[in-house]
This record gives C-alpha cells, sequence and structure tokens, in this order.
C-alpha cells in the first residue's frame, strides 16, 4: 500500500479532481454555487502571491553562528555593530554582553534580542555611506538602495543589509520558499512563510490533495482560511493573521493578533485520524466567512470515502480573504496538487464524506 500511493502519478490526481467535480456538479443548484475552478493549474504559480517571514525579519533560527553573532554585538568596534548596540534596551544590552549558549537563560535572551533587533530592520534605513564602507553589499541590497518600494522594501533592505554585515554568522535569506516541481506546488523548506491567493473569498469549497515530504524540526503541513491581505506597504501579520487548519490529521492554530493560541473552544475534535501525513491525501474545507465557520474532511487514499475531522466556529473570526498554504518552519516539505474552489456554495454540506 505505502508504495502504490507514493507513486501515484499526476494524470491520476488529474482525474480523482476530474471525478470529484463531475459528482458534486449534480449536487447543488446553479443559483447556490459557481461552477467549480482551478486555482493551481500544475505548471505556474500564477494567481498566488508568496511571504517568506525571514526576508523582511530575523529568527532565532536565521542566525547560523549565535554565540559569534552576540559577541559582535557586545564587543564588535565595527560600525555596524556600534549602531545595532546602540539601539538596544540596555537590559538587552546587557544580557547580550553576558551571554553564553549554555546558559539555563539563553533561549530568551536570544528571543528578547531578535525581537530588538526586529524593531530596527522595520524601521528606517539602517544604510549609511560610512556605516557600511568595505562591506560588500549584494546585488540585490544595490537594487533595493537605489529602489525601494515602502515598507516591505524597506524592511527588506535592512534584512539584507544585517546579511551583508554578518555574513559568517546569519543565515541568507530569500523571497520565495515554494515551488512547481512535478506537477505539485511544493514548499522548499527555505524558512517561515505563506504562499496565498491574489483573490479574495468569503463562502467557498476548497479541495485539494496533499502529502508531507519531511520537516527538520518537523510541523503538520498547514492551510490558512479568513487571512488579512497585506496592503503595499505594510508588513504582513504573521502565518496572515489566519486560523490555521493542519492536515491531514487536524492540528489548529488562530493566528489573530491577540490570540496566537490554540484556538481553545473555537475548534471541535470530530475525529482523531492516524492517517501518514506521507502518503497523499484529498481535503475538503468548507468555509463561510460570513458565519465564521469551517469545516474539515480528509480520504486517504485520496479515492476512498473521507472522514470529517475538525470544525471551527468563531463569528468573530470570519472575514472575506485570502487563502494560504503555510509553511510553518525551515526545513518543511509538503506538496500540494489539484487544488480546486467551488464559491457561493451557502449551507451546503460536506461532500467527500458522502
Amino acid at each position: 500500500m505505502h508504495r502504490t500511493i507514493e507513486h501515484l502519478t499526476r494524470r491520476t490526481f488529474v482525474r480523482l479532481a476530474g471525478a470529484a467535480i463531475s459528482s458534486r456538479a449534480t449536487l447543488f443548484h446553479a443559483e447556490d454555487t459557481e461552477p467549480p475552478i482551478p486555482l493551481f493549474d500544475g505548471k505556474t504559480l500564477n494567481g498566488w502571491l508568496q511571504i517568506e517571514n525571514d526576508a523582511t525579519s530575523l529568527s532565532s533560527g536565521g542566525i547560523s553562528d549565535q554565540p559569534a553573532f552576540l559577541a559582535r554585538l557586545a564587543n564588535g568596534s565595527d560600525p555596524v555593530s556600534t549602531f545595532l548596540r546602540a539601539q538596544l534596551d540596555a537590559t538587552v544590552k546587557a544580557d547580550v554582553a553576558a551571554f553564553s549558549a549554555t546558559s539555563p537563560n539563553a533561549k530568551p535572551i536570544l528571543s528578547e534580542l531578535v525581537k530588538g533587533l526586529n524593531q530596527v530592520i522595520s524601521g528606517p534605513s539602517i544604510y549609511d555611506a560610512t556605516r557600511f564602507q568595505g562591506i560588500h553589499l549584494g546585488p540585490e541590497t544595490r537594487q533595493l538602495l537605489s529602489h525601494n518600494d515602502g515598507h516591505q522594501g524597506l524592511a527588506r533592505l535592512n534584512k539584507l543589509l544585517l546579511e551583508d554585515a554578518y555574513p559568517s554568522v546569519l543565515a541568507t535569506s530569500v523571497t520565495e520558499g515554494w515551488t512547481v516541481k512535478d506537477g505539485a506546488m511544493a514548499s522548499n523548506g527555505s524558512g517561515r512563510g505563506v504562499i496565498y491567493t491574489t483573490r479574495d473569498f468569503t463562502r467557498y469549497r476548497l479541495t485539494f490533495a496533499m502529502r508531507h515530504i519531511s520537516g527538520q524540526p518537523d510541523h503538520q503541513a498547514s492551510v490558512l482560511i479568513f487571512c488579512v491581505r497585506p496592503g503595499p506597504e505594510e508588513k504582513p501579520l504573521d502565518a496572515l493573521g489566519g486560523i490555521q487548519f493542519q492536515v491531514p490529521n487536524g492540528g489548529h492554530w488562530d493566528y489573530r493578533p491577540g490570540k496566537n493560541n490554540s484556538g481553545g473552544t473555537a475548534f471541535t475534535i470530530i475525529n482523531k485520524p492516524q492517517f501518514d501525513p506521507h502518503q497523499w491525501s484529498r481535503v475538503e474545507l468548507l468555509v463561510d466567512a460570513t458565519k465564521g465557520t469551517a469545516r474539515m474532511a480528509v480520504a486517504q487514499p485520496p479515492d476512498t470515502k473521507a472522514i470529517e475531522v475538525l470544525s471551527f466556529t468563531d463569528p468573530t473570526a470570519g472575514k472575506t480573504g485570502p487563502i494560504a498554504l503555510q509553511m510553518h518552519n525551515a526545513g518543511l516539505q509538503d506538496e500540494y496538487t489539484a487544488i480546486t474552489i467551488e464559491v457561493k456554495s451557502g449551507d451546503q454540506d460536506l461532500v467527500s464524506t458522502k
């Protein structure tokens, strides 16, 4: 069974998606549901936008040599280190000076330092010709220096300037974490971020096939609904401030500002399946932003009857917005295909469980 599912062909998924659409078409009245449309053509990422958190902010994991980096911030006489040291809170500055990787409080110290540096990154440009004299600036850095496009461009510029100033201790970030691989939309494990639709949706049925390839550290593949689309000069909310459904086994999270928790009673676990996330599954999400509700059903193998796994209800959470696939952390590799949506599905029931 493992070998059969692992090597399902893309043609099989196209057939499965087509069959599912055909069978569902007989269940809805034309006035209730628009015809199903594909959100992914299997060849390009047209219709999707990407956000890589590490492109515009620093994370603990983005510091490849923590002792060396903190030592330079604490004692470095170079102009960039001197500048950054002056921006830090006095308590953080003292903690950085006394930092030891083996100390029990090493992790909270690093967390506070990262928070302070991200305030610098999100602020005005840190570039000064004298401050960065003698530092080799990469092509993207030079391009953004000559033309930056508002808040996002400025944050990206500042992050690149730090990477150029500390090339041996800060990891190189990228702006794109998703690609098309063998007909699937695939995350490349580069860092935390999302890929989200250029269109906004209110009431819809989302179906797709997915599998989790690997992760170090590991985390379930995740879909985000009720997301907040960032404006052209806005720094995006983490996970677009959305509601997270983890596929295929039903973990969850609430990323709304002021929340950032497991969601409490808003989520209801219907079943606790033991699906193998490394095998292909077919997922159905029935979402209604006008009510703040969502239901998820999963089938494994993809051409079998699905079971309902998880539901969500919170009227205050519902909002029209994009749909996103999340790469929760660096190292994760997931694949999605046969991504299809039916909009204006109203009060219709899950169909994959029938």
